[in-house]
C-alpha cells in the first residue's frame, strides 16, 4: 500500500524588524479644574446670570444673592466705626491736653494715665470696628457669586427663591475643559516595567505622547502629555492612576466621557514577528511548528512578548526567515514530513 502524501500546510517566514510596543487603558475624561460653586453667605437666590452649559470666563457673574440685608449690615458696620473713630479722636484730644497739665502738677499722673489707656481702648474699638466694615463689605461682595475660572458651567442645583448658603450644597460646577485631563489605571507590573527601565522618569517613561480612541472608535487629533501619577497603588485593584492633559480648543472633549488612552511606550528593535495564530499554548507556555528546509515539521516551545495586532513577538526559540506553520497546525506533527504552501490571511482570501 503506498505511503499517504504529505499533508498540505501553509507556512510564513519569520519576519524581523523594528517595532513599536503600544500599551492601551481605558480612560476617563475629567476637567483639567472642576471648580463647586457653593454660596458663602447665607440668604435668597433672587437671580442666574449664566445660561446652564455654556462657557464662562473667570469673573463672569454666575448668581445673585439678595444684597439688601447686607447692604443694611454694612451700613451699620460703618456707622459703629464712624463712632468708633469720633471716640479715638476725643481720646487723643484728652491725652494731648492732659499731657501739659501732668507736667505742670496741675493734674494727677494718674488722671494722664487714663486718659492714655483710654486712648488706646478707643484705638482697639476702631480697629474691631474697621475689621466689622471689612468683614460687612466682603458679605457684601458675596452676594454676587462669580466664576472662579475659565470653563463650562454645569447645570443648575437651586432655583430662585431658594434660600442657599455655606451648607446648603452646590449650585454649579464649572469645569475647565481646556486641557482635559484624561485618567487611566496602568497595572503595578507596568509601573516597576517602566521605573526600571527609566529610573529617573516618576513612573512613565519621560515624553511620551499619548493618543485619545473615542467611543465611536474615532482617533482624537490632538496627542496628550503626562500631567501627573498618583501617590499610591490602589490596593483593591493593583493599579496606579495617571493623569494625561489633552487640548481641547473646540470642546470636543467633555468630563465624564470614556476613551481608550494609546501609547508607543518602546520600540523593540530587531523583533522577530509570527501570526498570533501560529502559536498555541499549553500549560502555560507555547509552541509553534517550524518547516525545514527538508519540508520536516519540528514542535518548538518559544518565549512570546507583546501583540501586535494580528502578529506576536517571539522573544526565544526562532531566528528570521525560518518557515512557520500558520494554517494547519494540528496536521503538523513533530518530524512528519508536509506539503509547504504560501499563507494566505482571510481576510485576503476573501
Amino acid at each position: 500500500m503506498p505511503a499517504p502524501p504529505p499533508v498540505d500546510v501553509q507556512v510564513i517566514a519569520v519576519e524581523q524588524k523594528d517595532v513599536p510596543i503600544v500599551r492601551e487603558w481605558v480612560g476617563s475624561l475629567d476637567g483639567s479644574v472642576n471648580a463647586q460653586i457653593r454660596a458663602q453667605v447665607s440668604g435668597y437666590l433672587v437671580k442666574q446670570d449664566y445660561k446652564e452649559g455654556s462657557a464662562v470666563r473667570q469673573g463672569d457673574p454666575l448668581f445673585e444673592i439678595d444684597p439688601r440685608p447686607f447692604a443694611a449690615a454694612l451700613a451699620q458696620a460703618e456707622a459703629q466705626l464712624s463712632q468708633a473713630q469720633a471716640q479715638l479722636g476725643k481720646a487723643e484730644l484728652d491725652v494731648k491736653r492732659y499731657t501739659p497739665l501732668a507736667e505742670n502738677k496741675s493734674i494727677s499722673q494718674e488722671e494722664l494715665d487714663n486718659a492714655v489707656q483710654a486712648r488706646l481702648a478707643a484705638a482697639a474699638q476702631a480697629a474691631a470696628a474697621r475689621a466689622t466694615v471689612e468683614q460687612a463689605r466682603l458679605n457684601l461682595g458675596f452676594t454676587h457669586i462669580v466664576s472662579p475660572v475659565d470653563g463650562i458651567a454645569g447645570l443648575v442645583q437651586a432655583q430662585i427663591g431658594d434660600l442657599v448658603g455655606p451648607g446648603a450644597g452646590v449650585l454649579t460646577t464649572v469645569s475647565t475643559v481646556d486641557p482635559i485631563k484624561a485618567y487611566f489605571p496602568i497595572s503595578e507590573q507596568a509601573y516597576l516595567e517602566f521605573r526600571r527601565r527609566d529610573p529617573g522618569a516618576p513612573g512613565i517613561p519621560a515624553g511620551l505622547e499619548f493618543n485619545l480612541i473615542l467611543s465611536d472608535g474615532s482617533a482624537y487629533p490632538r496627542k496628550g502629555t503626562l500631567f501627573a501619577i498618583d501617590r499610591q497603588v490602589d490596593g483593591n485593584t493593583g493599579t496606579l492612576r495617571v493623569a494625561a492633559l489633552f487640548p481641547n480648543p473646540d470642546g470636543l472633549l467633555r468630563p465624564g466621557q470614556f476613551a481608550r488612552v494609546r501609547a508607543v511606550v518602546s520600540v523593540a528593535k530587531g523583533a522577530l514577528l509570527v501570526p498570533a495564530r501560529a502559536l498555541t499554548e499549553l500549560q502555560g507556555g507555547y509552541q509553534l511548528a517550524t518547516v525545514d528546509a527538508g519540508n520536516q515539521v519540528h514542535v518548538l516551545t518559544v518565549k512570546i512578548g507583546a501583540q501586535i495586532g494580528a502578529q506576536t513577538i517571539v522573544e526565544t526559540g526562532l531566528h528570521a526567515g525560518d518557515r512557520v506553520v500558520a494554517e494547519g497546525i494540528q496536521k503538523a506533527r513533530d518530524g512528519a514530513v508536509v506539503n509547504p504552501l504560501p499563507f494566505v490571511p482571510a481576510e485576503a482570501a476573501r
